[in-house]
């Protein structure tokens, strides 16, 4: 990787004599040494000097290359290694002349615990850091997810609570009663009969039903030629429930695995609808606005969003496409060579594919529209609110802050902005709230207002136009004094008091400049907007708030039992999933706990129980 041309000796003449012909991945910086966009290039000096060369560019590219200060190259070897290195660096680095795609993490998955004796199947989120099987992800909702489950867990009957509840069973419970479980935890069902529920579980999930139901008919007739009529019938219920579970799912003419990918655009706006086809089934779709500075071609639009898409993802072995994309052959080499097999993106269909894809292609046009008349709506209360607050200019950004307590314990403090998109969740803030006298709002929202607003003085963050406070003239004042300290006496701070009634629409607004109280009339767009600001601040803070209770609550109980230490504590809430759990556990189960001795186990069991060890 070359050093990057500076600022002060960034000479473009000389920069573009110093480049390579070879493939690579370029970056280009601004005066505050931020990456403003990423490209790849089969031909490093080619590509970089086009951007200097044209009078005629479009007035996006001109504003970018005008910000230039820095350029830095990677080479590579291949034209395909830019492409994936390209790919990856736009992920991390979120430049904002490039298409992204955003933050896409956290589908859900549904989990095996394949390694224990009696698996337990469950709804998984997050890291892969337990032994077992991982099946997704699924990109539907957490919901969908979770009665798929209940759906599949009335036609196998594997078990879904947690190791600790599992672990501690002395008869059925009620997932026994209504025959979604059969009960392995008091020894009703044995393991090998228990296992053919788990390996149905699993064919299913890797997309085998149509087989699941062959095998299940076979042993069906089978068992009634025994006169063994009870399992004939669960066998007869297990495919009645599966073919249902299939016909919500199935894809007529598909048998494998694949994902459909189109798009619409309207000016730098754009939807990208993706359909998910496993083993013929669809599983979910879902729909994508990629974050863009300028309009773009379809095509070029696609392609960064598979580029980034698919990264630490499966991949299908087939991708079809509403609209052919630039370097189709390197994508599809991307995509194998993070596959591990072959990838083929097809854009050219006819028949039932062309009618799926059009579909997609209609819900992706949909869903724009639905997302422009939405930041229409949100532009027009912005211009409204400027005109009621008497703005020299129509705000652009907006921030509120707003506390959550228990009785003053455990303070959260938080911090939500709005543009004239909507919200900007990537620049949520929540702040946990030390050193202040229980209960005193004012000192809190003050640390948490100084805390934020020092990066702003520094330059790291941008400032809002109006700064919204949950609360009344005291809480205006403590948050002013704050600005005060640091030099931003200029930013407006405008209080947000519940009316006589506390009912919505009689809210007061108190400018900090006047103190004088501002009604605006129940009905008014700019009201609307205020009121979504300071609930959406009220609920992140309740969620932080909530979070940080849950954590003291798990450490402080755990904490007072003396001789368990930091590891043990981990490896018991590692154990038993939380607090709840492990004061439902005898003490032999707790022993059972590595580095818990059987000493130790019954204190833990007499902490919880308020006995006397």
């Amino acid at each position: 990787m070359s050093p990057p041309h500076t600022a002060a000796a960034f000479d473009i003449d000389a920069f573009l004599g110093t480049l390579t012909q070879r493939p690579g991945v370029y970056r280009m910086l601004d005066d505050q040494g931020e990456v403003i966009y990423i490209g790849k290039a089969k031909n490093l000096k080619k590509r970089v000097s086009s951007y200097f060369s044209p009078k005629d560019a479009p007035p996006k590219q001109q504003a970018m290359v005008a910000r230039i200060r820095a350029i830095d190259v990677t080479v590579t070897q291949t034209e395909g290694e830019a492409l994936l290195l390209e790919s990856q660096l736009i992920k991390r680095y979120q430049p904002r002349y490039n298409i992204l795609l955003r933050d896409d993490k956290g589908y859900p998955f549904i989990y095996i615990s394949t390694h224990q004796e009696f698996p337990r199947v469950a709804f998984h989120r997050g890291a892969k850091a337990k032994p077992g099987r991982y099946f997704g992800p699924y990109p539907t909702s957490a919901d969908t997810v979770r009665r798929n489950l209940k759906l599949l867990q009335k036609t196998f009957p594997v078990r879904q609570c947690e190791d600790s509840f599992y672990a501690n069973r002395s008869r059925p419970c009620l997932e026994y009663q209504i025959e979604r479980c059969t009960a392995p935890c008091v020894g009703l069902i044995d393991a090998a009969a228990y296992a053919e529920d788990v390996r149905n579980t699993v064919a299913f999930l890797e997309g085998e039903g149509g087989h699941l139901i062959d095998t299940l008919a076979q042993r069906m007739e089978q068992a009634a030629a025994r006169l063994d009529f009870e399992r004939a019938a669960r066998y007869r219920d297990q495919i009645a429930s599966l073919r249902t579970l299939l016909e919500k799912q199935a894809v007529h003419g598909e048998h494998g695995d694949l994902d459909i990918i189109a798009c619409a655009l309207e000016g730098n706006v754009a939807c990208v609808r993706m359909v998910f086809i496993r083993g013929g089934q669809q599983i979910g779709d879902r729909s994508f606005f990629p974050a863009m500075q300028d309009s773009h071609e379809p095509g070029s639009l696609l392609a960064a969003f598979i580029g980034q898409y698919y990264l630490g993802k499966p991949i299908p072995k087939e991708i079809l496409l509403s609209h052919p994309v630039e370097d189709a052959g390197l994508l599809e080499d991307m995509l194998a060579h993070e596959a591990g097999h072959a990838v083929k993106l097809s854009a050219r269909l006819r028949g039932e594919r062309a009618r799926r894809v059009q579909m997609a292609v209609t819900n992706a046009q949909h869903d724009l529209a639905l997302k422009l008349a939405s930041r229409r709506d949100i532009h027009a209360r912005f211009l409204e609110l400027g005109e009621a607050l008497h703005c020299p200019q129509p705000p652009h950004r907006l921030e509120c802050f707003d506390i959550s307590h228990t009785q003053g314990e455990q303070t959260v403090a938080s911090c939500v902005v709005f543009d004239r998109q909507g919200p900007v969740k990537s620049a949520y803030r929540r702040f946990n709230i030390e050193g202040v006298p229980p209960g005193d709002d004012y000192a809190a929202l003050a640390q948490a207002t100084a805390r934020r607003y020092q990066r702003i003085k520094g330059g790291e963050i941008e400032a809002p136009d109006i700064l919204f406070i949950d609360g009344g003239k005291g809480q205006v004042a403590a948050v002013r004094e704050a600005l005060a300290a640091l030099d931003l006496d200029a930013l407006r701070i405008i209080g947000v008091a519940k009316g006589p009634d506390r009912k919505p629409g009689m809210e007061v607004l108190i400018p900090a400049e006047t103190g004088q109280p501002l009604l605006l009339p129940p009905h008014s767009a700019a009201l609307h907007l205020i009121q979504q600001i300071r609930d959406e601040a009220h609920r992140f803070a309740i969620t932080g708030h909530r979070q940080r209770r849950a954590k003291a609550k798990q450490q402080s109980t755990l904490d007072t039992i003396a001789g368990l230490g930091p590891k043990r504590r981990q490896q018991l809430l590692r154990q038993f999933g939380g607090l709840r759990e492990i004061s439902r556990a005898g003490v032999d189960a707790l022993s059972r706990v590595e580095g818990i001795s059987q000493q130790l186990a019954q204190r833990i069991y007499d902490t919880f129980h308020e006995r006397e060890p």
